[in-house]
């Protein structure tokens, strides 16, 4: 087991028997590993045991603690002390800092995977999911990155997760994408008329048209509406896969709404909620009782016209995600669809569906050139593609700057900034700093500091050194919070931090020397694990390791 975890379990332990109660395995309480510079006052771990255990005992926080520090016992500690109110600030042996570098060093990527008690899911999760009724927009590249790095961690800690693009190709928008490439069509043939305002203006509709005469000629204008609609939307998902593999994302499902239009899928979920008793008719339509379930008022599943709705084919979805036997689902969804989150719940629960519901909120992304925010029309055509700022930027740049920010806030990507070749980029300045310590090997190996072993782990003793290893091993933690909240940005930042570590550190201290044999091979050994850290985040986060720069 984890050093650190092996404390935390004993220290459990120690607060179950002696006050009757464990706030940290009850997840009420924490154990803070102080990987931040300006913690270190604060000890290497901070907790606030005591704290909770006094609400909970209804003692005073103070003795608690008091007795904590005169009982507990561990081989990892050097001491305990107590700070403010009862906050407990823990500080760690060097021989533990030593057995944590050992360990680093010779279990390498496999140290910060969950442990084996930790639950494994098999899990839903469907990001992007975007109308193919045109390319996708410099917005859908958020949830798009929020999608596949969560999915990437979760993964990594275990999981089995499929990743899920829902095709929306039923309903009205694929009518009106086949009206659209109608009319591009008759107007590349010379036809005089004109587009209608509700239709799709975009020039890929242009493009599009000329490709289709290519392809069959005048003729085609002989067919039927439902050609082009076809025709339209496989283009357009064709380009959407191309995207989105240009920017590092692949699907294993790619799920079309129309089949449960057409395969009894729909009528199957109406007729099991209407068992349920959660459907009723009203004025002519078909209503499902979503109020029941904390929805602001209740949905149409069917009109009085007999056209279902885009809520019925929700409700056949969800009940053919529990067919599959997923343990959890999770959606990221832009901040505008948070209305419809209730909504699916409710039908997953009027169904009786039993895997675990999650949503992930994005909010809008604002983009950014020469200093001005660049505005955005889908229906009129004037769309900044995610292409375009792939091209513009590079796949890294992109994926980066699109999960600099937690998703419940709004982001603005600047372009400009994006472009910038200096160690004002982010994404820049990471890959220098792992650029760097290649670099800072290729000249050890010349001066003959190799066969790094974990016995050069003795030399590894300066408290800037232990701040290091603790910025190291707090990726651990980390990528175990991202399972749980979903909240992909703080890899982002991780990376960052850890880079603005490394590049302090270079600074303060000259790496290889071979005048100081032992201390270089100890700083070497420590580089080494920065760069495995560097590997394991980047390659979490879908962002290139260069050889050079």
């Amino acid at each position: 087991m984890y050093i650190l975890n092996k404390f935390e379990a004993s220290f459990g332990d120690y607060l179950q028997t002696t006050f009757g109660a464990n706030p940290i395995g009850q997840g009420k309480a924490e154990c803070t590993l102080n990987a931040d510079e300006s913690k270190q006052a604060f000890g290497d771990i901070s907790t606030n045991a005591a704290m909770i255990l006094a609400q909970q005992t209804k003692r005073n926080p103070r003795e608690i603690a008091t007795i904590i520090i005169q009982g507990f016992q561990h081989p990892t500690i050097e001491r305990i002390e107590m700070a403010g109110p009862g906050f407990l600030n823990i500080f760690l042996k060097a021989e533990t800092f030593q057995e944590l570098a050992t360990a680093l060093f010779t279990e390498k990527q496999e140290l910060f995977k969950a442990p084996a008690t930790m639950p494994r899911e098999r899990i839903n999760l469907e990001f992007v999911s975007a109308n193919p009724t045109g390319p996708l927009h410099f917005g859908h590249g958020r949830g798009g990155i929020i999608g596949d790095v969560l999915a990437n961690v979760l993964t990594f800690a275990g999981h089995s997760v499929t990743k899920e693009f829902y095709i929306n190709d039923a309903g009205s928008q694929i009518t009106k994408l086949g009206t659209s490439l109608e009319i591009r069509c008759q107007q590349a043939c010379g036809m005089d008329v004109s587009l209608p305002e509700e239709c799709y203006a975009g020039d890929y509709l242009i493009e599009l048209a000329k490709e289709c005469i290519q392809a069959y000629g005048i003729a085609v204008l002989g067919e039927q509406n439902t050609f082009f609609q076809q025709y339209a939307k496989e283009k357009m998902l064709a380009q959407i896969q191309k995207t989105l593999t240009d920017y590092g994302i692949s699907f294993d499902v790619w799920f079309s709404e129309k089949s449960l239009h057409t395969d009894g899928s729909i009528q199957a979920a109406l007729d099991l909620l209407d068992k349920r008793g959660y459907l009723y008719e009203k004025e002519g339509a078909l209503w499902f009782a979503s109020t029941t379930f904390g929805d602001d008022k209740d949905r149409v599943m069917k009109k009085t016209s007999g056209e279902l709705t885009y809520v019925a084919a929700d409700a056949a979805y969800l009940r053919n995600k529990g067919s599959r036997k997923f343990d959890r689902c999770i959606m990221v969804l832009g901040y505008d669809h948070h209305g419809y989150v209730q909504r699916l719940d409710g039908l997953r629960q009027a169904m009786d569906l039993r895997f675990k519901f999650d949503a992930i909120l994005y909010q809008l992304v604002k983009i950014k050139s020469d200093g001005k925010q660049v505005r955005m029309s889908k229906r009129a055509g004037n769309i900044v593609s995610l292409d375009q700022v792939i091209e513009e930027v590079g796949t890294d740049v992109a994926r980066f700057f699109y999960l600099n920010r937690k998703a419940d806030a709004q982001l603005e990507f600047d372009l400009d900034l994006a472009c910038t070749k200096s160690e004002e980029n982010p994404v820049y300045y990471i890959q220098y700093a792992y650029v760097r310590i290649k670099s800072i090997f290729a000249k050890a190996d010349q001066q003959e500091f190799v066969d790094l072993t974990s016995a050069d782990i003795q030399y590894l003793s300066g408290a800037d050194d232990r701040l290091m290893l603790k910025k190291i091993i707090a990726l651990k933690m980390l990528l175990l919070q991202i399972c749980q909240n979903h909240q992909t940005h703080l890899l982002s930042y991780y990376t960052l931090e850890l880079a603005q570590s490394f590049h302090r550190y270079y600074g303060k201290y000259r790496i290889a020397d071979t005048l100081n044999p032992e201390q270089s091979r100890g700083r070497l050994l420590l580089l080494k694990l920065i760069q495995q850290n560097f590997e394991l985040c980047m390659k979490l986060l879908g962002i290139s390791c260069p050889e050079k720069m």
